[in-house]
């Protein structure tokens, strides 16, 4: 029980940090327009929305997807990483009811579990 309350609490904790991560990630991005993700091209062709950059010759990778690209896949992590956050606060709180702690503990008895 105390396995799964500790292996619980961290996973909750960590899919929580992801989550606030992958939010100011995808918070940070939109509000830039993509600037953001193309500040590594020195390069002046650059527009000051990355949707209609273009690929150039100062740029390692092609420009033009990299704002939809990232946001794609960020938006899907963020909404597992939070999902997974909720169920491994439950899992938490399943393990706390099996310790006898917590706000279901004193309706189950240690011989109903």
């Amino acid at each position: 029980h105390w396995a799964l309350l500790s292996v619980s609490l961290l996973n909750c904790l960590l899919s929580t940090a992801c989550s606030v991560g992958l939010a100011l990630a995808v918070a940070l991005t939109v509000h830039s327009r993509g600037t953001h993700l193309v500040r590594g091209c020195n390069s002046s062709a650059l527009p000051l929305d990355a949707r209609t950059a273009i690929a150039t010759n100062d740029c390692p990778f092609n420009t033009t997807r990299i704002y939809d690209t990232a946001l794609a896949l960020w938006i899907p992590s963020l909404l597992l990483a939070a999902a997974e956050a909720v169920l491994s606060g439950r899992s938490c709180l399943v393990a706390l009811v099996f310790q006898g702690i917590g706000p279901c503990a004193h309706s189950y008895g240690k011989e109903q579990v």
